[in-house]
């Protein structure tokens, strides 16, 4: 088994800078990609940033590109998405997100709530 916990999030003023975290426990030999989805009120979830657990690749969404950087603590098995420039549109709830081996559904964190204000 692999356990995610967030932490980070909160509220931070326009242009301001935020770092979450996602702490991958247990089994983490397993996890083939890791990333971080979102979804603001009224909206679908959507793709944020991710990589692969290797380290081969890594995308970001169009939300992301050039304002957020994805990044990872291997020795404590833990991800970070680190967002500049935060923009009262990045308002949302972050869900922290893992590809097992073996396992169809994907892995979710409990999710960390960012508010950035005008």
């Amino acid at each position: 088994q692999v356990q995610l916990v967030e932490s980070g999030g909160g509220l931070v003023q326009e242009g301001g800078s935020l770092r979450l975290s996602c702490a991958a426990a247990g089994r983490t030999f397993r996890i083939l990609s890791m990333g971080w989805f979102r979804q603001a009120p009224g909206k679908e979830r959507e793709f944020v940033a991710g990589f692969s657990w290797t380290g081969d690749w890594a995308r970001y969404g169009d939300p992301a590109k050039g304002r957020f950087t994805i990044s990872r603590d291997g020795a404590e098995n833990t991800v970070y998405l680190h967002m500049n420039n935060l923009k009262p549109e990045d308002t949302a709830v972050y869900y922290c997100n893992a590809a097992i081996v073996g396992q169809t559904a994907a892995l979710w964190g409990q999710g960390n709530k960012v508010t950035v204000s005008s």
